[in-house]
């Protein structure tokens, strides 16, 4: 015996007394029938067990529920809790998240946004390493949102890192050191960018004589070589574009027989999970991911206007442990 065949739009159509297109109206887009005409479909569609399908939904309304956060580097642990902000906020709005790994490239992060045009309703992206005009563009396609990079009017959400930079600077000044090293982050990290100004312009303020070596991937395994560089610098402070550079950073300097803090202080960026596990506990400003996950959801799905799209920054603190101590002229 053959199994009964699954109604479909037509049947749904033949038993309401409207046209199929009708029927598709209002399941995917309600506001353009009549409230007693959609109230007859659906009765119609319950009468007969038919289930719309949501991609149909999706290609008559132009909306997917979904929303794609694009990710430089997955294996970084400060994503986890941008992460889950943004999932949260996206939940409470109805939204699937899509979690994407660019893994530090340019060409893999344009060609994933490539390839979910049409399938999700926008992109936020997470420390883009695409350049400024190829951001641009795809704005002018797509519903998107910046973390961790600022081009205006594109709508983003980024730490103030002049704030936060100030006060390493403090940090370093109160406890008398005086040549200090920035291992920078990759040539293409607009925040790398933007943490060195921050950190350059203040420096002369604050009596210190910053140098600049790198660039280096933020990796636990390219600490190695960033901590010889700074060392050829001749510093007694180090600040690592971020905490997994640092950490690889102290590991070296202990395995070249150099005291940290004792002989070099050592600070890190974003706070993750594993700064206060390391020996000695990682000095590191604080990065608020979770609340910049959920502002960047809000921004992609309620925009501030076409011509005014916000640029939101959001202020981050010094979290002071052990791998920071007095320098040779404290």
């Amino acid at each position: 015996m053959g199994s009964v065949p699954e109604p479909t739009i037509y049947d749904v159509a033949t038993r309401a007394g409207v046209a199929a297109s009708t029927v598709s109206r209002a399941f995917g887009v309600p506001g353009r029938v009549s409230e007693r005409t959609r109230q007859k479909v659906v009765a119609a569609a319950e009468e007969l067990g038919y289930v719309p399908n949501p991609h149909a939904r999706a290609l008559q309304s132009g909306k997917h529920a979904t929303i794609a956060l694009m990710l430089a580097d997955i294996t970084n642990p400060y994503f986890f809790e941008l992460i889950r902000g943004a999932e949260q906020r996206a939940r409470v709005a109805g939204n699937t998240l899509v979690i994407v790994n660019a893994e530090e490239s340019r060409r893999i992060e344009f060609e994933q946004i490539q390839g979910l045009t049409g399938a999700v309703d926008g992109f936020i992206l997470a420390a883009s390493r695409l350049s400024d005009d190829e951001l641009r563009a795809l704005a002018g396609k797509h519903r998107l949102v910046l973390l961790d990079r600022e081009l205006p009017p594109i709508p983003s959400v980024v730490r103030d890192m002049r704030g936060g930079c100030r006060q390493i600077l403090e940090h370093l000044s109160s406890l008398g050191h005086r040549e200090v090293a920035y291992c920078s982050g990759p040539p293409t990290s607009w925040m790398s960018a933007e943490r060195w100004a921050a950190l350059s312009g203040g420096a002369e303020e604050h009596g210190l004589t910053l140098r600049r070596v790198g660039p280096y991937a933020p990796t636990v395994a390219n600490g190695a070589v960033a901590a010889d560089g700074a060392l050829r610098a001749g510093v007694t402070a180090v600040v690592a574009h971020n905490d997994l550079l640092a950490i690889g950073i102290v590991r070296r300097l202990r395995d070249r027989g150099v005291a940290v803090p004792e002989d070099v202080s050592v600070v890190g960026f974003d706070d993750i999970f594993a700064a206060e596990l390391l020996e000695p506990p990682l000095t590191t400003l604080g990065a608020p991911g979770a609340q910049a996950g959920r502002l960047a959801v809000e921004l992609l799905l309620d925009p501030p206007g076409r011509h005014h799209p916000a640029q939101l920054r959001l202020p981050s603190d010094l979290v002071i442990r052990r791998s920071s101590g007095p320098g040779s002229g404290g």
